[in-house]
Order: structure tokens, then C-alpha cells, then sequence
């Protein structure tokens, strides 16, 4: 049966900003990486170019480009030593890589909630899940927006625990006007299609320590030490590197990251004002000390109960209907995930007591996680792309749906 918005206009028509975005600088580029003939991924110009200005971007002393924004945490994990035993601590609001990557390693995966208000990792959540065996926390700087690295800083520190940023979301984000990506041991990024710098897939890790950023390069290279000879294999590593077509590509994406990422911040903006009064849609909060953010999402929360009681999956069918491309996200934590859930690890998953038996995934409860699953609502980053002008467009999707939910 028809209802009014099924057989109403939709109110967006025009198309919104394609992406990825291209044209003559990645032409001219991937035109001089295939008449230069060095197109394997070590010492091709291309790809030591890249790294040389995505460093610098980032104020960091090393990048290592690899295959992947998984694999770039595994290679992270495994220069820092993390192995069969140890702990790591990951939010359950993120994609699986964040987890899988430790489970790659044999380390266990360790859980520990999110903030209401970002939906990165609590820090406090954290505190309370170290134990004898936790090894590094890594910390997702969610949709762009970076986690508290102030407080996961100093737990770190004080707990002599390694930090990794999962930065794949934050190109361009930063905290007290530092880029991210150095405030930890490692910084991991991905390339990935949907990225906000991307050649198709892709990933790196940044570093400032020498010692560590050597480790992973020569695991991403084969375990080759750098500088030596090409059978002489000192690390059990992998062949994970990309090649120096991606790297042309991603350098043209910095040359438009800047004006790209500022058009983000305005229509994110423009956003947050026009969904500002509407009844049951409220926008992710910002913290004060994040001076970038990314967007390469856009959250917000969704109150069925001011929708007529519509579900999410059935008010993110009707944005779409309208020409919004909104999807619902992580529809469950990681930890119900089947990989997890039906496993059955020999951990404490929420802290450690010698006295208690190991938690199962499948009976971990964690609720802000649990919320932000049932509630959450996305918008792709291309969407930011468009004036701010035409973030109207997006909140009348959204008061005409109230409208005819009602």
C-alpha cells in the first residue's frame, strides 16, 4: 500500500559529489609512474615520495606504506612483540580489523566500551580493563573525530602499555593542533575505496621511533632488513607492500585533502545547525581539543519514538528514498559478531581476576556500545562535498519523513 512519502517527490534529485575524486593530477602522475618503468612497491620514486609528504603532513619521522588498513595494524602489533598471551584492548564500535588484526597476531582481543558522546573509547573503560597481560590498547579515532589521547596518553604511559591509532577514518584530524597519527607508538591508515585519501586499497603506519618504524618495514618487506640483500630474510614477514601506482594516486589525494577536508568541516557544520532543533535527531558532540576533524562519516543518533516509531533500517530506507544516502552503520557490537561470539577465548574480556573464570564474548554487555548500535545513523563523506548550501536538502529529508511518520 501507498503513503504520502512513498508517492511524494523526493527532495534531493540532483546528484551528490562523486567519489572518488580525480582527474588531471592523478593523470599526470600515474602517466609518470608508467613511463618511469619502476613500478614495484620499495624504492619506486613514487612510493618514497608519498611517504616523504604523508610524513611530513602528519609532523611524524617515518611512514610505511603497506598492502592495507588491516594488515597495518597486524605489522604494528607484530613490531611491538604482541603475541600468543598477550591482551589488547579495542573498542567494540569499529570495523573488524580493529579486532581481527590481534586475533591475527594470537593475542586476544579485550573489550572496553565507548563514549555516548563520540563513540570513541572510553578511556575510563580502558583503565578498568588492563590486566597482567594487556599489551597496547588501540584507540579508533571514530569517523574522524580523534579519541582522547590526552587521558589514553597517560594511562599508557603510566602503565607501560603500547597506544595505537587506528586512524583509517581520520585523514587530515587533529588533536591540540597535532596531526594524529603520532601520538602513539604506531598511527594505522587505510587507503581503501571508501576512504577520504584513497588508491583503491592501500595502508601505512606512522612512527617516530627509529627502531620501531625499521621493524616495520622490514616485516612489510619480506623481513628483509632494509638495506640488505634480497635473500636475506631476517624477520618472519609478508609481501605487503603496494605499488608505486597507488602511491601516485595517493599523492595527487594530498594535493586535494586540504581543500577537500575544509569543505567537510563546513558542511558538517552547516549540518549540526540545521539538525539542531529537530526533534529526535541529535548530532555527535565534538570535544573542544579536536581541532580537525575528518568527517569521513557523519553521525547522529535517531529517536524512533519521534518517527512515529519507525526503525531505524525503515527511516534510513526512507532518507535514502529521498535521495539521502544514509545507512544505520555497525548494526551490532564486535563482539556479537560471529567470529567472536561463537568462539570460545580463554580471557577476561572486561579486566582480569585471578579468582574469576574467563568471560565469553557471547556474554560481554557493553551498553553504551549497545546504544550507539540501535541508534546510530551515517552519512558517506562525499555527502560533505556539496555546498553547505545543500545540507539543507538532508535535514528536510529528515522533517519530511518526521512529517509523514506522524
Amino acid at each position: 500500500m501507498s503513503t504520502p512519502e512513498t508517492t511524494a517527490a523526493p527532495v534531493r534529485v540532483a546528484p551528490w559529489p562523486r567519489w572518488p575524486e580525480h582527474g588531471e593530477p592523478e593523470r599526470r602522475r600515474l602517466a609518470e609512474v608508467l613511463d618511469g618503468g619502476m613500478w614495484n612497491g620499495i624504492d619506486a620514486p613514487a612510493v618514497t615520495a608519498f611517504e616523504r609528504e604523508f610524513a611530513e603532513r602528519l609532523a611524524t619521522r617515518h611512514v610505511i606504506t603497506c598492502a592495507n588498513g588491516t594488515v597495518s595494524l597486524e605489522i604494528a602489533l607484530a613490531a611491538l612483540g604482541i603475541g600468543a598471551g598477550d591482551e589488547v584492548i579495542v573498542p567494540p564500535y569499529t570495523f573488524l580489523a580493529t579486532a581481527s588484526a590481534v586475533l591475527g597476531l594470537n593475542a586476544l582481543p579485550v573489550f572496553a566500551d565507548i563514549t555516548p558522546d563520540t563513540y570513541c573509547i572510553d578511556p575510563a573503560a580502558v583503565e578498568a580493563a588492563i590486566g597482567p597481560r594487556t599489551r597496547a590498547v588501540i584507540a579508533v579515532h571514530l569517523a574522524g573525530h580523534p579519541a582522547d589521547l590526552d587521558a589514553l596518553g597517560e594511562i599508557c604511559t603510566r602503565h607501560g602499555i603500547a597506544l595505537i591509532e587506528d586512524a583509517a577514518h581520520a585523514h587530515g584530524s587533529s588533536w591540540r593542533d597535532r596531526p594524529v597519527g603520532g601520538f602513539g607508538a604506531f598511527g594505522s591508515w587505510s587507503f581503501q575505496g571508501s576512504k577520504n585519501l584513497t588508491s583503491g586499497e592501500g595502508g601505512a603506519l606512522s612512527a617516530n621511533d627509529d627502531e620501531l618504524a625499521g621493524i616495520a618495514r622490514e616485516l612489510r618487506n619480506c623481513g628483509r632488513v632494509e638495506g640488505g640483500a634480497w635473500y636475506d630474510h631476517q624477520r618472519f614477514g609478508g609481501n605487503w607492500r603496494i605499488t608505486a601506482f597507488q602511491a601516485a594516486l595517493l599523492s595527487a589525494g594530498l594535493e586535494r585533502l586540504p581543500a577537500q577536508f575544509a569543505r567537510r568541516e563546513a558542511c558538517a557544520a552547516r549540518l549540526d545547525a540545521e539538525l539542531s532543533d529537530v526533534d529526535g535527531i541529535r548530532p555527535l558532540a565534538r570535544d573542544p581539543r579536536a581541532t580537525g576533524h575528518a568527517h569521513h562519516l557523519y553521525l547522529f543518533r535517531y529517536s524512533p519514538s519521534a518517527f512515529g516509531g519507525r526503525s531505524v533500517e525503515e527511516f534510513c530506507a526512507a532518507l535514502r528514498r529521498h535521495g539521502i544516502p544514509a545507512s544505520r552503520g555497525y548494526p551490532l557490537p564486535l563482539y556479537r559478531q560471529p567470529v567472536f561470539a561463537r568462539q570460545r577465548f580463554d580471557l577476561l574480556a572486561t579486566g582480569w581476576d585471578p579468582g574469576h573464570p574467563p568471560t565469553r564474548y557471547d556474554r560481554i554487555d557493553l551498553p553504551v556500545c549497545e546504544r550507539a548500535c540501535a541508534e546510530s545513523v551515517w552519512l558517506p563523506h562525499h555527502v560533505l562535498l556539496a555546498e553547505p548550501d545543500e545540507m539543507a536538502d538532508v535535514a528536510t529529508a529528515i522533517r519530511t519523513v518526521a512529517t509523514t511518520s506522524s
